[in-house]
């Protein structure tokens, strides 16, 4: 057996730092992107942004994160072309070292920028300097690299014709109010479903569970049912606040 340069022990706790040094950068950049524009309509706090972000980005990784860990782990580069692990080893530590400096650095300047992109750019940097380029997976690394096109397409898409059935819906109806409590559990629904099937799907499996067909669409159904109940409750319970916000639409318009 090959001799670790540092003992196993060593080598997860200076991994398990530079993790959390790189989950630092991801919750001071990707967090207040996704979390940006809820605060930005005062939708929700800062504060109440933040332990919702603390939730979910949590269950997020635990659930959903295997397939994206599995594709950052192996598929850029095949780990068995290092005969020595430990350059491997030093070599993704160093990945994870520059990803999560450059986040900070594009914190600091308000840049909101892509953990995915950080990640990625270094690991292929570092298999381009010790093995060379033709050593990447640039199959992998193309797929990766469509994403980030069509991602922003598809999102700018699925953005205006939600708006659009909004507007439609609920600001152009001459009782925005009482329509925006019968329509937003609808979008509820809508987003606890996609997320419940991709959990359902993938997610299950990273702790050892898997779900026929039909129990995966049974399930995301519940979670859909549930998080429109709720929703139909918190806005019945603020009803006066939502009437209030259509007569200023309407002294606006």
């Amino acid at each position: 057996m090959e001799t670790l340069f540092l003992s196993p022990l060593a080598i997860v706790i200076i991994a398990s730092i530079v993790g959390f040094f790189m989950a630092y950068g991801i919750g001071a950049n990707d967090v207040a992107n996704a979390m940006g524009t809820s605060v930005g309509s005062k939708a929700i706090t800062l504060r109440q942004a933040i332990i919702i972000a603390a939730i979910f980005e949590f269950l997020g990784a635990y659930f959903g994160g295997g397939e994206v860990t599995s594709t950052i782990r192996k598929g850029i580069v095949d780990p068995t072309i290092y005969e020595d692990a430990n350059k491997f080893i030093i070599g993704m530590l160093s990945s994870l070292l520059a990803a999560g400096t450059w986040l900070i650095i594009a914190s600091r300047r308000g840049w909101p920028v892509s953990t995915t992109h950080s990640i990625v750019g270094a690991i292929i940097g570092f298999v381009s300097i010790s093995k060379g380029m033709s050593y990447v997976s640039w199959g992998t690394v193309g797929g990766i690299a469509s994403s980030w096109v069509t991602s922003p397409v598809i999102a700018g898409l699925l953005a205006f014709l939600i708006y659009l059935s909004a507007k439609k819906s609920i600001l152009d109806s001459t009782n925005p109010g009482r329509r925006a409590i019968n329509i937003i559990p609808i979008y509820s629904f809508y987003v606890a479903f996609i997320i419940s099937l991709v959990i359902a799907r993938k997610g299950l499996k990273n702790i050892g569970l898997e779900l026929s067909e039909s129990d995966v669409y049974m399930f995301s159904s519940i979670f859909g049912i549930i998080a429109a109940a709720v929703t139909y409750i918190v806005l019945r319970q603020n009803f006066s606040k939502i009437k209030k916000m259509e007569l200023n639409l309407h002294l606006q318009f």
